[in-house]
């Protein structure tokens, strides 16, 4: 199974200065963590110390925000592009 991954810009030193990557997960949360066995420390960026995916991260799966979804448990097939996505505050 071959899950399609956009990187933002701040985490690509973190990939080797990739945009995409691949990975294999059965759902978001399973994503984060193979992400990190390959991607050391993305996962202490994108969640917090209790392992919830920070406020201030988005990331939606099909183009649609897993936050209206099944959150952490949406459930990820082949062929799924997922996009990790910063938040941007200012004013």
């Amino acid at each position: 199974m071959s899950i399609k991954v956009r990187i933002p810009t701040p985490l690509q030193k973190l990939t080797q200065d990739r945009a995409e990557v691949e990975a294999n997960a059965k759902n978001v949360q399973d994503l984060i963590e193979q992400l990190n066995k390959s991607y050391p420390g993305i996962k202490d960026r994108i969640c917090d110390e209790n392992g919830s995916i920070r406020r201030f991260v988005n990331i939606f799966v099909n183009e649609e925000d897993f936050r209206f979804l099944k959150k952490e448990q949406t459930p990820l097939k082949d062929g799924d592009e997922v996009s990790i996505v910063p938040a941007i505050a200012g004013g």
